[in-house]
């Protein structure tokens, strides 16, 4: 009532309008743009120099973690019974990014040389004890992968279709074996037919590169010719002739008699053939296959998903557009035409509504958790330009898949440097609160996020450390993690907040009164909690088809490098939180509700939440086994994942939202 008496002279331009009409025009031009990039040929740059072999040169053969999609637990390759080269496993040089994501690369005992054919060579002979039996077995019945690696080229496994032709897989390597339908019995690969392709860049110098390296892996019962029993050591069983390989040709499929069934006390003889085909391939062009998987997913399954996301944001663009431009200019219409009357007729006019009446409490600091508040917003900043710079680096080339790990690295490294930028960004706001615990609003900007993440990595790795996993990370690179958060993140937080809390106090265009004004009950459709419970489907709906490849490239081992429809979706689902969320801020202010701050976080956040539910029902994908572990991993980091999209998308319905209840009151004059 205090404020419905005051002499009031409201006046409003129509700048306002013409500005939300310039931004949705800008973001359309800028999907146009995008759209039009992603026409054009994709590229990368390898980051690798290219490596000549000449006729008889070696050809090392590297192998990675076992991994599975049902357990999502790697293992280390020669923790099981397979043939070790001669002086011992040794471990290849890796980055930070490639112990971070699991990958542990070994040499192995297997010897090619360039253009060399190979017949049924015989590696080893292992005789199985009970106990590697039984875990040969384990592994074979959760779906456990083999991942080799030639010329920092992955395997791809050739397999057979339903109508029998053979079909290469260019992602997450090769079975260790199969369970028979019938007998549930446990057969292990034991021989593989390694095919390589080359390439010849100049005929007339010797120099050939590895372009293509696909594995295809049979399951022989060996058996020496006259009845030869070979126990594995002596020297005379690797001339000796085998009968169930033919001479001086390569194995085939229809070749096998009987299958190696894996069982204590059974003799296991692991043997390879090796073939090289010339490819007209070029070495910078050979990554091509793996990313595209062949062509088994069309480009047309990302267009659909570009489309189905541009619709929901046209839809949603002249929704907003339509409504709040015939309803601000009803409202210029009936405040016109309340400054015109007199002082008497202004009285008699009391029963007005509107966002007008909530001028001096709509920029009241928030009454629940107010640094809290600061706090997201300033590291949803932070992961913002985080995921945002990443992807553009990945869409233009420079995070190459031969560079394993360089993803991690430049999140990393990334999120560190936008440290900066969430202290300057929480310190300004809780300033404009008039808080008064900076140093504490600046300690938790640099440790919620990174502290709850670090913690669940933490927690997850030592349990893995007693899984005896390879996705365990080494205690030194867990040192170097903690060092880059407390010596270079901290830091870098700390002097944003520093420049944040000197800058001027940022100013709003109306004077919050000393008391609170009350709020009326809304009605049921324009209850806050129906806006942040139930409008995070909009923003999800335009994104969920891309959620299925970036969910499937996470779990399933599939290689994802289409970062240039990433980068489109992540727009237009800012885009389209932003959208959302100013149109639903409106309307709660229109009702007299001036506690939007914490609503237009959770209205656009709450798509983080339905990214949750998604993925309990995308889980059933994966056939996950019976381990605890499994579903700790996974909904732990599903978990992480969609508080990360909380923070991230919340940030965005929130700064829009600021600007846009700064920019409709600054209209306003009030006497």
């Amino acid at each position: 009532l205090i404020c419905l008496k005051k002499t009031t002279s409201l006046s409003i331009t129509t700048s306002t309008i013409n500005d939300m009409k310039s931004v949705s025009s800008a973001a359309s031009a800028l999907v146009l743009i995008l759209l039009q990039a992603s026409i054009s040929n994709a590229f990368y740059i390898p980051g690798v120099q290219p490596e000549n072999f000449k006729r008889s040169d070696e050809v090392p053969v590297k192998v990675n973690a076992m991994t599975s999609i049902h357990t999502q637990i790697p293992k280390d390759y020669y923790r099981l019974p397979f043939c070790q080269p001669s002086n011992g496993p040794k471990m290849a040089s890796e980055n930070l990014g490639e112990f971070l994501t699991g990958n542990k690369i070994q040499n192995s005992p297997y010897t090619l040389n360039m253009l060399t054919e190979a017949y049924c060579v015989k590696l080893c002979q292992v005789t199985l004890s009970k106990i590697e039996a039984a875990k040969l077995k384990l592994h074979i019945k959760y779906g456990y992968h083999n991942n080799w690696i030639i010329d920092n080229l992955p395997s791809a496994a050739v397999g057979l279709t339903a109508d029998g032709k053979k079909q290469k897989h260019y992602a997450g390597g090769f079975p260790l074996g199969f369970i028979a339908s019938d007998t549930h019995e446990a057969y292990i690969y034991n021989h593989v037919n390694i095919i390589i392709d080359y390439h010849q860049p100049d005929p007339a110098v010797e120099g050939y590169r590895v372009v293509g390296f696909s594995v295809e892996p049979m399951s022989i019962h060996h058996e020496f010719q006259g009845g030869y029993d070979w126990d594995g050591e002596e020297k005379e069983g690797y001339t000796k002739m085998l009968s169930t390989c033919p001479n001086n040709a390569h194995m085939e499929r229809g070749m096998i008699r009987s299958n190696q069934i894996v069982q204590g006390d059974e003799k296991v003889l692991y043997t390879y053939d090796v073939t090289w085909q010339h490819s007209e391939v070029p070495w910078a062009s050979r990554w091509d296959v793996y990313l595209s998987e062949d062509h088994l997913v069309p480009a047309q399954v990302h267009w659909y998903s570009i489309t189905n996301s541009i619709l929901v944001v046209l839809f949603l663009s002249l929704l907003v557009i339509s409504i709040l431009v015939r309803n601000l200019k009803r409202d210029i219409a009936g405040y016109n035409a309340i400054a015109a009357l007199a002082d008497e007729e202004k009285d008699e006019d009391l029963d007005e509504t509107g966002w007008k009446l909530v001028h001096a409490d709509v920029f009241r600091p928030p009454g629940t958790n107010p640094m809290t508040y600061c706090v997201f917003i300033g590291t949803g900043v932070q992961l913002f330009l985080t995921t945002f710079l990443a992807v553009v680096f990945s869409a233009i080339g420079f995070l190459s898949p031969a560079r394993r790990g360089s993803l991690m690295i430049a999140f990393l490294v990334l999120y560190m440097l936008m440290g900066t930028v969430a202290g300057y960004v929480s310190s300004r706001l809780y300033k404009s609160f008039r808080g008064r615990q900076w140093q504490l609003c600046t300690v938790l900007t640099a440790t919620l996020f990174p502290g709850v993440a670090f913690c669940l990595f933490l927690f997850f790795n030592i349990i893995l450390f007693f899984m005896h996993s390879s996705g365990s990370v080494p205690l030194l690179d867990v040192i170097i993690v903690a060092a880059m958060w407390c010596c270079v993140s901290i830091p870098l937080v700390f002097l944003g907040a520093y420049f944040g809390y000197k800058a001027e106090t940022m100013e709003y265009p109306t004077i919050t009164s000393t008391i609170a004004r009350a709020i009326p009950t809304p009605p049921a459709l324009l209850h806050p909690m129906v806006g942040m419970t139930v409008t995070g489907i909009v923003p999800f709906a335009a994104a969920y088809v891309e959620f299925f490849f970036i969910m499937t490239s996470l779990w399933m081992d599939q290689f994802y490098y289409v970062f240039g429809f990433t980068l489109i979706v992540f727009l237009i689902l800012c885009i389209t939180c932003a959208e959302v969320t100013v149109l639903l801020v409106y309307y709660q202010l229109c009702a007299e509700n001036h506690r939007w701050w914490w609503f237009s976080f959770f209205t656009s956040g709450s798509t983080s939440f339905y990214t949750f539910i998604y993925s309990m029902f995308w889980f059933r994908t994966l056939e996950a086994s019976k381990m605890l572990m499994t579903y700790m991993l996974y909904f732990g980091y599903m978990f992480l994942f969609c508080f990360a999209m909380l923070l991230v998308t919340g940030t965005v319905g929130a700064l829009v939202s600021l600007w846009f209840v700064r920019k409709i009151f600054a209209t306003i004059k009030v006497d």
